[in-house]
């Protein structure tokens, strides 16, 4: 009787531009569960290559059922490893592609060690296209994306974008005309302020604000409603997901909480599930507590990016002596506008308590980001150790 050998986990380097399709052959081999399990990661990122190495264990045996081991976006710590099977990643295309109208022609413009950008890459595999490639490594050119969908063929066509990319497309006609053309624009990774979703909508572009993580194998939830399969549920104000989408657990952490009950994955968001549509509220770690009030970075967010000066803002809070915490913003503003703090204070709280209004505020040009698109809030925090308006 023959031994039954395990899967090795592997390492994929992820290329870029032109040679990104060099790892569809390995993505194929996943998706249809044949060969080892890859661990995609950057491949001019020797740093990050390293810590993901030292933290999830390459060449070492993983659960026969992995297909791919995706890093979550955390930006401090030691990075867990999400790991997914070839029946979770097939189901999540699958069930895109049913949501979306069917499978197309998808453009990828992610980074691909990332799990939206490699689901790009998957759909592609499973609608059996070849996918279109915009070059990010060196940053996020509108016009060059434009040209990139102007070449796409196909009888539908797709792409998934994080919010600050739909934001700098907008500034740019010709890009903002290209993306109108798309039957799809998936907008996930961070929060999509409602302005931009309205400006993105009133351009005629076909937005879908898309709701998931590595641990669910990307977005899982459109425009508030799951996908096919998908199951919500909320406990304790804590968003819980389920359904055939969901990683088998983290490399390395056998008995992690958030994997507590089999099929769901507990999230570290906070949301309303009512009428069978999900919002999201932020999440749960970065809730204030400022004068005795909870206050949500992602609801003040809201607020704010209504005001007419402000195109971006990031929320955060900051220790107070009086307060416990106080509620501080940085902001990007409009062209040409100079947003004052006693003009934002003056906007939230004529829709929210006194205490959710900011006591401090910077003016920078973008906001720092880490992983696909979220903003980086402890980076966020520096800004305040140099630099505010009391």
């Amino acid at each position: 009787m023959g031994q039954v050998m395990s899967k090795t986990l592997r390492l994929l380097p992820m290329p870029t531009g032109s040679s990104t399709c060099e790892a569809l052959p390995h993505l194929r081999a996943a998706l249809d569960g044949d060969g080892p399990a890859w661990l995609p990661m950057p491949v001019s990122d020797r740093r990050e290559q390293q810590r993901l190495s030292q933290a999830l264990s390459p060449g070492e045996t993983i659960d026969d059922e992995v297909a791919l081991v995706m890093t979550t976006s955390g930006s401090t710590g030691v990075p867990k490893g999400a790991m997914l099977s070839a029946a979770a990643l097939r189901a999540s295309g699958n069930a895109t592609h049913d949501r979306l109208g069917g499978p197309g022609t998808w453009l990828l413009a992610l980074p691909t060690h990332h799990v939206a950008g490699v689901q790009v890459l998957l759909r592609s595999i499973l609608a059996e296209t070849e996918p279109s490639v915009l070059d990010v490594s060196d940053g996020f050119l509108p016009e060059a994306l434009a040209e990139v969908i102007g070449g796409m063929r196909g009888e539908r066509r797709y792409t998934s974008l994080v919010p600050t990319q739909l934001v700098k497309s907008l500034r740019s006609p010709t890009a903002t005309a290209a993306l109108a053309d798309l039957d799809g624009v998936l907008i996930g990774g961070a929060a999509t302020p409602a302005s931009v979703s309205a400006q993105a909508k009133a351009a005629g572009i076909t937005i879908v604000r898309t709701y998931g993580m590595s641990e669910t194998c990307g977005g899982c939830v459109y425009d508030g409603v799951p996908l096919d399969g998908t199951t919500v549920r909320i406990e304790d104000g804590r968003v819980l997901l389920g359904g055939p989408t969901i990683a088998s657990g983290y490399r390395g952490i056998p008995e992690h909480p958030a994997f507590a009950e089999p099929g769901w994955f507990r999230t570290e968001d906070a949301g309303v599930f009512a009428d069978g549509v999900l919002r999201i509220e932020g999440r749960l770690d970065d809730a204030i507590l400022s004068g005795g009030l909870l206050v949500r970075p992602q609801v003040v967010e809201a607020v704010l990016v209504d005001h007419p000066s402000i195109a971006e803002a990031v929320v955060v809070g900051l220790p107070d002596e009086r307060l416990g915490q106080r509620v501080a913003v940085v902001v990007v503003p409009t062209p040409g506008a100079t947003p004052t703090l006693e003009q934002l204070r003056v906007h939230v709280t004529a829709e929210l308590d006194q205490f959710a209004a900011p006591r401090e505020l910077v003016l920078v040009e973008e906001i720092p980001l880490r992983g696909p698109g979220k903003p980086d809030r402890i980076k966020v925090r520096e800004h305040f150790a140099t630099e505010s308006t009391h």
